[in-house]
């Protein structure tokens, strides 16, 4: 079969499914599968880049999305007066000590004489520098989550437009990775993705109890929206009466209003993504980061700098999921720290890059788009699956309550299933790599 004729048939079943899910089930359901099947797109075209064009192994997704969900709060969110006038002064000087040490100590550490007295010079300039530093930070914590904690707690955010988040997520995700990437990306390809899991931990630990930053475990709600509320549009007599006209119930139009409001926005979005990788996976610096995968060795002797090109497709890759959690973040109208699992933002987007097709950027879109219907679908699915094989048998017997709770772990089955068989039957995925 033709490969486009192939990738367009592939396509059409995917999104045939999620119609038939608004048929059955609700037009509300198939439009939220669709937006985050959007998002989970483009963190699979984030992961493919640097999978798929470079080799990098990358186990620190979830990191890079709650940094693009750190994002939306920092520019959404309205700035807590209070809590500025209390400390916020003071943290900002503590953070600029920190910082400033650390680039002091960078800049002495080639300047200093070599020897025993070097090493000591540093060091008492880092204690010396942590020592200010936490004699201004805590104090200015302590202030900040004293101001009504249990509503605000923290120091908020710009209040700027909601959209200016997403891609103030992708620089955000994009300078940690150029950190993660300078110390990280000389390692082997193994101590590199436990060197991102355990940063991406790091940076989840800290959403999670640096209060004054983020609330932690207490969550931030009620960001900001790039779209109308639900009861504006119940509210508005015009749209009311647009929808009675249109023989469309207000309450169910305005959900299904707003929803395809924001899938408007993620599928421009998507489509300039695919657009500029698309143009830079055929130029020549997409062939020169698939000669760089396919044997550095040999790109390197042909005078190619195999590092410095990794951590360019690593920045690339990682701003691109940051840009996907802040759009996420913004979907959710709250930024939940607690979220943040591995096996939603590493796992999944690793099978929907391995099943869509490693290195090929539609392939990455429709393992986004697929894995994420099943992983919505599957357990409701599951659950009427065991309900008709068990409905011959008596209430109360083992068997038929056992299966009935396995039901919740069909997700799980079914992940691993899809996996092996597409490995087995297409190992380079459902739209290969040409």
């Amino acid at each position: 079969m033709n490969a486009n004729l192939r990738a367009v048939l592939l396509f059409a079943l995917v999104f045939g499914l999620i119609l038939l899910s608004g048929y059955e089930r609700s037009w509300n359901v198939a439009l939220g599968i669709i937006n985050m099947g959007l998002i989970s797109a483009i963190m699979a075209l984030g992961v493919n880049m640097q999978w798929g064009y470079a080799g990098l192994f990358n186990v620190g997704v979830m990191g890079f999305v709650a940094l693009g969900g750190l994002a939306a709060v920092l520019v959404g969110m309205p700035p807590v007066a209070e809590a500025w006038a209390a400390g916020g002064g003071r943290m900002l000087l503590a953070l600029a000590v920190g910082a400033g040490t650390i680039a002091a100590a960078v800049l002495a550490w080639p300047r200093l004489p070599r020897g025993r007295m070097r090493a000591l010079a540093l060091a008492a300039l880092l204690i010396a520098g942590f020592v200010v530093y936490r004699w201004l930070f805590d104090p200015a914590v302590e202030a900040i989550e004293s101001v009504n904690p249990a509503g605000t707690g923290y120091l908020g955010g710009l209040g700027l437009p909601i959209l200016l988040a997403w891609p103030v997520g992708g620089l955000l995700a994009a300078g940690a990775a150029w950190a993660i990437g300078k110390t990280a990306l000389g390692l082997r390809s193994d101590y590199l993705a436990i060197a991102t899991l355990g940063i991406a931990e790091i940076v989840i630990a800290v959403l999670k109890n640096e209060d004054w930053l983020s609330r932690g475990v207490k969550n931030v709600t009620g960001l900001p929206r790039p779209v109308p509320y639900e009861i504006d549009l119940q509210n508005s007599a015009a749209f009311v009466a647009r929808m009675e006209s249109w023989g469309f119930d207000p309450v169910s139009a305005s959900s299904v209003t707003v929803k395809l409001g924001y899938a408007g926005l993620f599928l421009v979005v998507l489509l300039i993504l695919i657009w500029l990788s698309q143009k830079a996976l055929h130029s020549p610096w997409g062939r020169m980061m698939r000669a760089i995968r396919d044997n550095e060795t040999a790109a390197g002797a042909m005078g190619k700098n195999v590092t410095r090109r990794h951590l360019q497709v690593f920045i690339l890759g990682s701003a691109v999921c940051g840009i996907a959690g802040a759009m996420m973040t913004t979907l959710d109208g709250q930024l939940t720290p607690g979220t943040y699992q591995p096996l939603r933002f590493t796992f999944l987007v690793w099978v929907m890059v391995i099943v869509g097709g490693s290195g090929n950027n539609f392939g990455a879109v429709l393992g986004g788009f697929l894995i994420w219907y099943l992983w919505v679908e599957v357990e409701p699915r599951g659950r009427e699956l065991m309900e008709l094989v068990t409905s011959g048998m008596a209430d109360g017997y083992w068997l038929k309550a056992h299966l009935l709770d396995s039901a919740a772990h069909m997700r799980l089955f079914t992940m691993g299933l899809i996996l092996v068989l597409v490995l087995r039957f297409s190992p380079r995925g459902l739209i290969p790599e040409r």
